[in-house]
């Protein structure tokens, strides 16, 4: 095939894939569309085989990963973790707004970091709603906060969001030089968050709530948290020693699923469902997809684009790039498409490229899978999200949170080293 039939056929492609999985017709799985369409550009050529194989190499170890920590979310969901969070979100607001506020940052920004994004957006989500209904309270700004805590607190840990793990393998940094670097940009984004969120909700927050917290305390399930402790002090210990996270998250993983069989809280069939293969297949065919996009023109397209070195002006031009090609055309084939372009410059920049593919999302439906999932959650609720609103409060919140992180991860950077 010639250069420019298998850049057209290549491009075309992803935008089918990317949007039957925005669309999702007739509810089909994003993979029903996504793995064909890959094994129709290794068949035309489009991409060799030996990049098809390279690619699936490179994927597969972050596609484990992220299977075993969806199972993770899930069986701490069995475990009662997010309903006792939503009984002491209901039993501390005291019937205030702004204190429900306060908590669902908190435990969304610590759940989102921990457990990823995913168990925010799933398991958090409707938690939230019950919450403010119990208390009587409006539940916009708190339910607002779930999606876009689902992509800002995502910064933190590798294990945070499937954007992270690809641009932790790609950074060469440890586990916990990471962490190290991200928890000051962390921290600043998700309180630019917060208080964007503060003056834009204020009228639902000065509304009150209607009825008193009446909910009563539900036991703690100690042993879930203890095996969300020991698994992330998996992910230093395995990291330390040279060794995949992975195996970590597996290790936590396969404790917490062997206690609920025995205790009959779980079906081998739910554990399987809970690692959503239909969408770690969409992932690695999604990845393959792109890499042909990549290997006929896109780099050397975008390689013009994006600027040298890693001082505050060339991270901020690199993070504001990821951003709107994140909107453009999704954050997970955005970071796909920058880490090899970045990744020479070194972890600076593909720290960066993660602050704009992680940030920058919450400008638009289409910015992230998350978020599409998370309308789909509202509206499940019967609640309606109003395109303008959303983009209203995106517009707010993204320049200045994404200034501001990557300002702090310069400071990072420049106190920390690594750059």
């Amino acid at each position: 095939m010639n250069t420019a039939l298998a850049e057209s056929l290549s491009a075309v492609l992803l935008v089918v894939v990317l949007a039957c999985a925005v669309i999702r017709p007739f509810g089909w799985p994003e993979a029903v569309v996504a793995v064909p369409a890959a094994g129709l550009v290794i068949a035309t050529g489009a991409i060799s085989l030996d990049h098809a194989a390279d690619e699936a190499a490179r994927l597969g170890p972050v596609i484990g990963f992220l299977a075993a920590v969806l199972v993770l979310a899930q069986l701490c969901d069995d475990e009662g973790l997010f309903h006792a969070c939503g009984a002491w979100m209901a039993r501390t607001a005291a019937g205030r707004p702004r204190r429900l506020l306060v908590q669902v940052f908190a435990l969304a920004s610590v759940i989102t970091a921990v457990l990823s994004l995913d168990a925010t957006i799933v398991l958090l989500t409707p938690v939230v709603f019950a919450t403010a209904a119990r208390l009587g309270a409006r539940s916009r700004p708190h339910v607002y906060a779930c999606t876009h805590l689902s992509n800002t607190a995502s910064l933190l840990l590798p294990v945070s969001n499937l954007t992270n793990l690809l641009a932790f393998a790609a950074s060469g940094l440890s586990f916990t030089r990471f962490a190290s670097l991200m928890v000051l940009p962390w921290l600043v984004a998700i309180g630019v968050e917060y208080v964007v969120f503060r003056r834009f909700f204020a009228t639902d927050l000065d509304a009150g709530a209607s009825a008193p917290a009446t909910a009563e305390p539900r036991e703690v399930p100690v042993f879930a948290l203890a095996a969300v402790a020991c698994t992330l002090a998996g992910f230093v210990l395995t990291s330390a020693l040279g060794i995949n996270p992975a195996w970590a998250a597996f290790a936590g993983a396969g404790v917490l699923a062997v206690r609920a069989l025995a205790k009959r809280r779980t079906t081998p069939t739910a554990i399987v469902r809970a690692s959503a293969v239909p969408f770690l297949a969409f992932v690695l065919a999604l990845g393959i997809v792109v890499r042909a996009v990549v290997d006929n023109g896109l780099d050397t397209a975008l390689g013009h684009l994006i600027p040298g070195g890693t001082g505050l002006a060339a991270l901020l031009g690199t993070a504001a790039l990821a951003a709107v090609l994140a909107n453009v055309i999704n954050n997970l084939p955005a970071v796909l498409v920058l880490l090899p372009l970045t990744a020479p410059s070194g972890p600076g920049a593909v720290l960066a490229v993660l602050l704009g593919v992680n940030i920058g999302p919450n400008l638009t439906y289409a910015g992230s899978l998350a978020t599409l999932l998370w309308r789909r959650i509202v509206h499940a609720h019967d609640a309606e999200v109003e395109l303008k609103e959303f983009t209203r409060l995106g517009l707010y919140a993204v320049p200045a949170s994404l200034g501001a992180a990557v300002l702090a991860l310069w400071v990072s950077l420049t106190a920390i080293g690594g750059g």
